[in-house]
């Protein structure tokens, strides 16, 4: 009597269909809208302290374990970013999570949470910008204005720097480096003020690694999502 086979694990679907893949024409169907969203990002973001450019197959790897081999959502959100339970589009367009300094000036305009979730070339930029964001390191940092103007402030009693910033727009950082002799106020004492905030900047970037892709963009849900991502990868690799 012959044994009937065991059922075949999700896995074994996925590679299944990923083995299929390069001869298959959806293969490359995002390829050229992937290069497009990976050469803005890092044209933005080449300032930044540590950055190195993201290389565009990586997103296509993730593109592939999200939503290839035959996913429904292949036209629509290629990335996953955007269906329901994935915090990830809130936390890039909305969150206070740097997602502002992430996204390109023309693409924070742009998307929406009705467009990542409609327009494929949406979501995949906002697939990018989400896997960026969660691979910025950041610190806040003392920073002036477009104001440039240095005010004169007199200094009453019970007036502290810190006081003194907060009535007048500025930062104790910007205030203390304006005025290095102000350690202890004296009333009557004249100080120089700038305009200035508080803001998060990118201060460097965490190496990119499919383990780190795992724990930070996928949020460790899914048991075989490096194993996915690395064979995608291979199998670029393996390309003529």
């Amino acid at each position: 009597m012959a044994t009937q086979a065991a059922p075949k694990s999700g896995f074994d679907k996925w590679k299944e269909g990923v083995d299929r893949a390069p001869g298959d024409a959806r293969w490359n169907l995002w390829d050229r809208e992937i290069q497009s969203a990976v050469s803005d990002f890092n044209q933005h973001l080449a300032t930044t302290p540590g950055y190195r450019p993201l290389d565009w197959r990586t997103i296509k790897a993730i593109i592939w374990v999200e939503s290839g081999a035959g996913n429904p959502q292949w036209h629509i959100k290629p990335m996953q970013i955007g269906v329901v339970g994935d915090p990830g589009m809130d936390s890039l367009l909305y969150g206070n999570e740097g997602g502002n300094l992430i996204l390109p000036p023309i693409w924070r305009e742009r998307l929406t949470t009705v467009s990542v979730r409609t327009v494929p070339a949406h979501n995949i930029r906002a697939g990018v910008g989400y896997l960026l964001m969660r691979m910025a390191e950041y610190e806040y940092h003392s920073m002036p204005t477009a104001d440039t103007t240095l005010y004169e402030v007199t200094v009453k009693p019970g007036d502290s720097l810190d006081k003194i910033a907060r009535v007048n727009g500025s930062t104790t950082e910007v205030m203390a480096r304006l005025n290095p002799a102000a350690a202890i106020l004296q009333t009557g004492q004249v100080l120089r003020v700038q305009r200035a905030s508080t803001q998060r900047v990118i201060s460097g970037w965490r190496p990119l690694s499919t383990a780190l892709i795992f724990k930070r963009y996928n949020g460790g849900r899914e048991a075989t999502y490096v194993r996915k991502l690395e064979i995608v990868l291979e199998m670029q690799r393996n390309e003529k």
